[in-house]
């Protein structure tokens, strides 16, 4: 069986290089390093990377900076609702780890094509780890309708969890201080 990184095209290992290169200029920065890009017709229309520690803001995660970078500029071209929600349906996202619960509810509701990631996120995961959210919501019909989208996951992977580990290793000097000392394990 061919790993998920041989088995997706060079087009795709290609985005999601990209994406990986955001996650890295986030940890440059001393933010979780979780980057993305966002693909219309194969072609980048924009990207994003964590940017939480130095907005001050919990939403400030990169896929929620890729798509304020497009909701902007479809604003300045004066797109229509309807026309945003057609350009969102034929677009693809490729971040570097699985999207969270908040970022997997926008991007389904607002109606993206599919999702490529890289690790899985097995403690906020919206995309099958710990909700699944690109799924839709096609049984409760008393919050906002979502579609769903196609979600494949572990892509360059091991890039991805090297990140996120360089970065714990570490240390985040931002993080706050434990209320109790921590406990030595022997």
């Amino acid at each position: 069986m061919l790993s998920p990184r041989e088995e997706c095209s060079t087009e795709t290992n290609a985005f999601m290089e990209l994406a990986i290169q955001q996650a890295k200029i986030a940890l440059d920065a001393l933010e979780v390093p979780v980057g993305c890009v966002i693909v219309e017709d194969g072609k980048v229309i924009a990207s994003g990377r964590n940017r939480t520690t130095e907005t001050r803001n919990a939403t400030r995660h990169a896929e929620m900076e890729a798509i304020d970078v497009l909701v902007e500029q479809w604003q300045k071209n004066k797109l229509s609702i309807s026309e945003v929600a057609g350009k969102f349906s034929s677009c693809s996202l490729f971040v570097t780890c699985e999207p969270c619960i908040m970022c997997a509810s926008a991007l389904s509701i607002l109606g993206i094509k599919e999702v490529y990631y890289g690790c899985a996120n097995d403690k906020f995961g919206g995309c099958g780890s710990i909700l699944s959210l690109h799924l839709g919501n096609s049984m409760n019909s008393e919050v906002t309708p979502r579609s769903g989208f196609k979600c494949t996951g572990g892509i360059m992977a091991s890039e991805a969890v090297l990140l996120l580990q360089t970065f714990y290793e570490q240390g985040n000097p931002n993080a706050p201080k434990p209320h109790r000392p921590l406990t030595r394990q022997p």
